[in-house]
């Protein structure tokens, strides 16, 4: 059975009333309460676990308690948990809301991705860089490996996630970073690709005009969209429910970074008609990953609450 573990610093006047909530919900495992024991915040430390099922609603309680803002509350995932009687009455109760996502965790991982410190724009410069020579060697492998190391996809979703919950300071945030960062990535990448011109470097293939790997990515067409879209619903179910292998083929799915690589080669080549392709591909996989991430968002909650509204219903009865 899945669970999370809480950790809480509450105040001694809030106290009996956070532990009367937690201990009157079956979905809350090995409750423990020690008088005073918390500093910095002071207070009384709580530690529970939670089935991740139920997690919504007593999170939900502790918040409205105000336990975040005057103590505080941690949250932690268990790997592993032996249980017994006590997991297969939470079972019962939570019913088909068994898998239901904690949002609150969902969106703080979300959010931890939408934090823009230099690394952000030196991973998508060296992305940048791998794509490039992928370019002009016609290296497929080279092409994965940045998608791969490319940061971009944490910025797209957090864009999405600030579109569903109306935050407008972090959708500026994110489209900021997504504008300077591949901006920084085009100009070193086009410096870079006139490097390899003008010493030759590009494989002979590439100079006769037999450039298979650039053609698939500055020739934007239906599959695009279609590819782009499949990857931003994969890619926030994947975060939902923690799968990474799942979002790590989301990484090597989506045509950002190449098409980026490919607007600074084809400049540097002088093909422009390429330049422009990549450019409206690049436009496409962003846009539609934003778009389809937030509409996913969004249906993911509606359709929970739907469950959750339900089994509410069916329990009443």
């Amino acid at each position: 059975m899945d669970m999370i573990h809480v950790r809480a610093v509450s105040p001694p006047d809030l106290t009996s009333e956070v532990v009367d909530l937690l201990a009157g919900d079956p979905c809350v495992l090995n409750l423990i309460v020690q008088t005073g024991a918390a500093r910095n915040p002071d207070g009384d430390a709580i530690a529970c676990d939670v089935l991740t099922g139920g997690a919504n609603e007593v999170l939900h309680g502790l918040r409205a308690l105000e336990v975040d803002r005057r103590g505080s509350i941690v949250i932690e995932p268990v790997d592993i948990a032996f249980s017994g009687r006590a997991t297969d009455a939470g079972a019962q109760k939570l019913g088909p809301l068994t898998r239901s996502p904690v949002w609150e965790q969902v969106e703080a991982r979300i959010w931890a991705q939408g934090r823009y410190a230099p690394s952000f724009y030196l991973y998508l410069v060296i992305a940048g860089l791998i794509g490039s020579v992928g370019i002009v060697t016609n290296s497929q492998i080279l092409i994965v490996a940045a998608m791969v190391v490319g940061p971009e996809y944490g910025a797209i979703v957090s864009i999405a996630l600030g579109i569903d919950r109306g935050d407008r300071g972090r959708v500026r945030k994110g489209l900021f970073a997504l504008f300077v960062g591949f901006l920084l990535t085009v100009v070193i990448t086009f410096l870079f690709s006139l490097l390899i011109r003008g010493f030759d470097l590009q494989s002979q293939a590439f100079t006769a005009g037999l450039r298979p790997v650039s053609n698939l990515i500055n020739t934007p067409n239906f599959f695009s969209f279609a590819v782009a879209a499949l990857a931003g619903i994969v890619g926030i179910i994947s975060l939902t429910e923690a799968r990474t292998s799942a979002l790590l083929g989301v990484f090597i799915s989506v045509t950002t970074i190449p098409a980026a690589a490919d607007i600074s080669v084809s400049v540097a080549f002088t093909s422009w008609s390429n330049a422009w392709g990549s450019l409206v591909q690049l436009l496409v996989n962003i846009v539609v990953l934003i778009v389809v991430g937030t509409a996913t968002l969004r249906c993911q909650r509606a359709i929970w609450r739907k469950v959750g509204a339900r089994h509410a219903r069916a329990e009443q009865q």
